[in-house]
């Protein structure tokens, strides 16, 4: 059962990355995680907000939407979401390596998502945006 909830819009613009983690880990507090936790929630939403501004909006500036629940199991769920270009093939996508950044991309943002949280979900259209579903257990105390 759901117990408590966010939603946050911003322009896909980087210095908002910074913004998102601190929002997500605010939001977040509530479960009184440990260091580890909220350090793996911030990097694992750092991430899925650098693809929204990366490789869905990439010459664009665009939305990007954010969703955070608590429920009475102590899980945080975040939804990161944009309305961007898509991914043609989410399998290849989630592929370690692989990127369609150029320069400096190393192809890992959804390999660190995955490794940082409970459950990754992502679905995506071509021309109609994704969605990542970032889960996380938090074995503090909640505050409900």
């Amino acid at each position: 059962m759901k117990i408590n909830e966010f939603k946050l819009t911003f322009d896909s613009k980087s210095v908002n990355e910074a913004f998102a983690r601190v929002v997500v880990s605010s939001f977040a507090s509530q479960l009184d995680p440990n260091l580890e936790e909220i350090a793996d929630v911030k990097t694992a939403v750092s991430e899925a907000v650098t693809n929204c501004i990366v490789h869905g909006y990439k010459d664009t500036t665009g939305k990007i939407y954010i969703t955070g629940t608590i429920d009475n199991k102590n899980n945080l769920k975040i939804t990161v979401k944009d309305k961007g270009c898509g991914i043609k093939d989410i399998h290849q996508a989630m592929t370690p390596l692989f990127t369609t950044g150029e320069g400096d991309r190393a192809g890992l943002g959804f390999t660190v998502m995955e490794s940082f949280c409970d459950k990754l979900t992502v679905k995506s259209k071509e021309g109609k945006g994704t969605t990542v579903i970032l889960v996380k257990k938090i074995e503090g105390k909640s505050k409900w």
